[in-house]
């Protein structure tokens, strides 16, 4: 009994390994990419850096054109949409999407990274104390 148990059970795992295989959305840098890309149309992740200089908007106005480097690679990359707000040159992104067999990384969505002194817009001009009473009104 206990055999067929750990073998429904093991059949059970790898059933659902099997299903989920298409539904995996790798992580992949832009060395990584350019070294072993992704066959087109799969769907990845692409992290890195936006490169300075980079960053152009198309004539539709949603469209956006720029490139992610991790220092040692570079990966043009495509997003139609409404770009993250702290989504900006010289700042890290997670761009889902899938390669095309041109080489473009075409993104889905852009998950926009900030660093540890990200301070919100509102809170820019103010001293720690004026923030600090600002953040305690709020609650």
């Amino acid at each position: 009994m206990l055999v067929i148990a750990l073998a429904v059970l093991a059949g059970a795992a790898l059933l659902a390994a099997w299903a989920l295989r298409n539904q995996a959305s790798y992580f992949y840098v832009p060395s990584e990419i350019v070294a072993s890309p992704p066959e087109p149309g799969r769907a990845v992740r692409l992290g890195g850096m936006v490169e300075k200089g980079s960053l152009r908007t198309q004539a539709d106005g949603v469209t956006l054109m720029f490139v992610v480097g991790d220092g040692k690679a570079r990966v043009p990359v495509r997003f139609s949409g409404i770009a993250p707000s702290l989504f900006v040159e010289g700042s890290g992104v997670v761009a889902e999407g899938k390669m095309r067999a041109d080489g473009t990384f075409v993104a889905d969505n852009l998950l926009a990274k900030h660093d540890e002194n990200y301070v919100p817009r509102e809170l820019e001009d103010m001293d720690q104390h004026q923030a600090r009473q600002v953040v305690s009104e709020t609650r």
